[in-house]
């Protein structure tokens, strides 16, 4: 799930975090590192039980509805298409996704259960949730497409849960559309099956990858003054001064690919930051972070510094 892109900006963040502070301490600053992509994983575990809740919620009014001392004959005899959806029951009863939230003692919707309520009222007087209710019958393709239209146009966009996901952990922000595109990618590929035990997507596509976090974070981090170094120079109509912290940050991070990491190409390493840039930094600061990088990745290339293995690699 979690992106080579995504933990450059973690990384990013924890170097720029580490600047402000000026803690020395490595061994801390990178268990908060991990402990913050970790939390990105309970983001999305929590959006995704969300949906449980809301056929949960939409279960339980029915219920209520039917026992109503003057219920109409459509509150007697509901339409249950919705709480019988194979896709949220799938979800419902995966054993892995209910592990995951007794180990995490996540919780947050039985306290913050209003919300839940509000998603409920939106989804029910929704044209999606209209159209699908037209007939009582369903195929497993008509289930799966109404529950990726309901996340992708009502839960993913709501206002009101952003500004909960906001209170809850401020960091979640930034990793709100990669763990609602991890969602939509997930409901995608599940597939009609009676196995409680549908797999969830891991954080980490492999071991490489959380090595990647650590090592990009360290030898960042150790190397940080002779990076500064490298770029003293570039920059001829700035004053070191000025040049933007976050800038600097990515900056060193992408020399630091240049030296360090021979497998990574460095036009993937030039574009990943340019990017990560335009996201996170001033309008300018792509162009400007551009030029040094390319001078950089020139004069390395020249004098034999450029640390790459592998055909197409510089």
């Amino acid at each position: 799930m979690l992106t080579r892109r995504h933990i450059r900006v973690k990384v990013m963040q924890s170097l720029y975090a580490l600047e402000q502070t000026k803690s020395d301490n490595l061994d801390k600053e990178e268990k908060f590192l991990l402990f913050s992509i970790e939390q990105m994983y309970d983001l999305f575990l929590i959006n995704l039980q969300l949906l449980v809740e809301v056929r949960k919620h939409a279960a339980d009014f029915l219920e209520k509805s039917q026992k109503k001392y003057l219920a109409t004959s459509e509150e007697k005899n509901p339409n249950q298409k919705f709480i019988n959806n194979e896709v949220l029951l799938l979800l419902e009863n995966n054993t892995e996704l209910k592990e995951a939230m007794d180990h995490k003692k996540m919780n947050c919707w039985d306290l913050d259960d209003e919300y839940v309520k509000i998603l409920w009222k939106e989804i029910s007087t929704s044209e999606v949730y209209t159209d699908y209710m037209d007939t009582k019958m369903s195929s497993f393709k008509e289930d799966k497409d109404f529950v990726l239209d309901v996340f992708k146009e009502i839960i993913a966009p709501n206002d009101k849960l952003y500004e909960y996901i906001e209170d809850k952990m401020l960091t979640w922000i930034d990793d709100l559309p990669l763990v609602n595109t991890g969602i939509i990618k997930m409901l995608r590929k599940v597939k009609q099956t009676h196995d409680e035990n549908m797999s969830l997507p891991k954080l980490y596509k492999d071991a490489d990858d959380k090595k990647f976090a650590r090592d990009i974070f360290r030898k960042t981090a150790l190397n940080g003054v002779e990076f500064a170094k490298e770029i003293e120079g570039k920059t001829p109509n700035w004053d070191k001064d000025r040049i933007a912290e976050l800038d600097k940050a990515v900056i060193k991070m992408a020399i630091c690919e240049f030296q360090k990491f021979p497998s990574i190409p460095v036009k993937v390493t030039i574009n990943e930051y340019l990017e990560i840039a335009k996201e996170y930094s001033t309008p300018k600061s792509s162009i400007f972070i551009n030029g040094i990088l390319d001078k950089i990745s020139k004069e390395y290339q020249e004098n034999g510094k450029l640390n790459k293995v592998g055909r197409g690699l510089m």
